[in-house]
Order: structure tokens, then sequence, then C-alpha cells
């Protein structure tokens, strides 16, 4: 029994190196590009490399317009106002359009500041969610009701019912395959799922929610030439070096 123990950490060790070699180097994001959906208003900053959503208004999402599952994408989000409390985040596997899709198959990930009573009742916290249709100002959006195409998978590990701070920069970090997705915030991993999820566009989401900044966009691509789930298995350690790495040269 030991000497199998043995095996396996050595094997993993041994996988884990392999898969922080054929990584590449981060690359920051040109956002000049990117498609706007929706009723927001996404000013782009100096340098193409930061967003800020200004409006508090239905559903909105600024997106890469490409393909993006193998990719690791990281930034920073901030709510530069004390106005408010509604929703902030990302969406992963969306297309153009999507919001007024009724055939729409993408993953949400959102984050409120507080509870609140509106269309239904409304979680604060961080969760990941589906949806496969429109996407609109009422009861699917606002408290993940699959009557209106949100069905929820999973609440956060720890910001799950914690919402997030006014003027707070928060580091996160996604990883987005065919067969897994994990957030991190704050170097923390806070959502892992496995499924089999389309493919589609990253980008970030705002619903009710004004002043939002999003900065310091980079990317890095997932070797696809690993089987998932063996992908999974030896790249999420290469990725978290990833991530410290890049909180200490900031």
């Amino acid at each position: 029994m030991r000497r199998y123990t043995k095996t396996i950490i050595l094997t993993t060790l041994a996988l884990c190196s392999i898969s922080t070699q054929l990584l590449a180097a981060p690359q920051p994001v040109d956002l000049s590009s990117w498609q706007a959906n929706g009723n927001g208003n996404w000013v782009l900053q100096t340098g193409n490399n930061a967003v800020k959503q200004t409006l508090n208004n239905a559903p909105t999402v600024f997106h890469n317009n490409k393909n993006s599952q193998g990719t690791a994408l990281s930034g920073q989000i901030t709510v530069q106002t004390t106005s408010d409390d509604d929703f902030i985040g990302f969406v992963l596997g969306y297309n153009n359009n999507d919001l007024t899709n009724s055939s729409a198959d993408y993953l949400l990930i959102d984050w409120k500041q507080a509870d609140q009573s509106y269309f239904g009742t409304a979680k604060k916290g961080l969760a990941i969610s589906s949806v496969s249709g429109q996407l609109g100002d009422n009861s699917g959006a606002w408290a993940h009701n699959p009557t209106n195409n949100v069905t929820e998978l999973a609440r956060a590990t720890n910001l799950g019912n914690t919402g997030w701070l006014d003027n707070t920069t928060y580091d996160f970090d996604i990883i987005f395959t065919s067969s897994l997705v994990e957030v991190f915030v704050n170097g923390i991993k806070e959502l892992s799922i496995a499924g089999t999820f389309s493919n589609g566009s990253f980008g970030f989401y705002n619903y009710s929610q004004q002043s939002v900044l999003y900065a310091g966009i980079e990317e890095v691509n997932v070797p696809s030439a690993v089987p998932v789930p063996a992908a999974a298995f030896m790249f999420a350690p290469a990725l978290l070096g990833f991530i410290g790495f890049r909180r200490r040269v900031k």
C-alpha cells in the first residue's frame, strides 16, 4: 500500500511539472474588438485593457466574440460606487446576441451584493448558473428561476452567501474548458463544476449595477493535447502556479 501511494505522489509531481512547462506565458487582452449586447454602456479605458460599464439597467454583456474554451482568463473587477447592490460577473460559452436568443446555451457567473426581493428573491453571493434561452429583466436573471431560462448550478464555497464590497478590487481567474469550469477570487477557488459545456465567448456581465470596472485582463491557453478529465488533473496545479506568479509580479 505504501509503495502504491508513493507511486501516485511521484506521478502527480511529474505531471504537474510537465503541465507547467506546456503552459504559455499569459498575454494581455485588447478589449477594443469586443462586442456589447444589451442596454449597457461599456466605456473602453486608456490602453484598451480595461472597460467600465456605467449604467443601472437590464442585463448587459461585453464579450470577445470568439470561441474561448481552452483558455484561462484573469483580471480585476471593481464596483466604483456606493450606489446599488446588484449583479456583476461573467458569461462563458456566450454567442453574440444570446441575451435575446430563445435557443441560447451558456454559463452565467454572477455576484450580488445583498439579498433583495423584486422578481422573487435574489440572494447575495457568488453563483454559477446555466442559461437556456433569453435573459431579460425578469426572475431568471434576478432569482435564477428556471421558468425564465436560468438554472443555478452551484454557489461559491466561501462567497456563496457573501456580497461584494463597494470600491474594493477583486482579482479573478477563470478556467474554461469543454468539461471543466473553475473560478478563483483573490487566488482562492470558489467554484468548480464539471460537465459538458458549449463553446463560445468569454464576457463580462452586469445587471442593474452601474460603475463596474473590469481591468488588467490577461489570458493563457490551456493545451488541448491531453484528454479531459486528465487535462483538469494535470493543468489545474500549473494554472494555480500561474495565478500565484501573476499576483507576485503586479
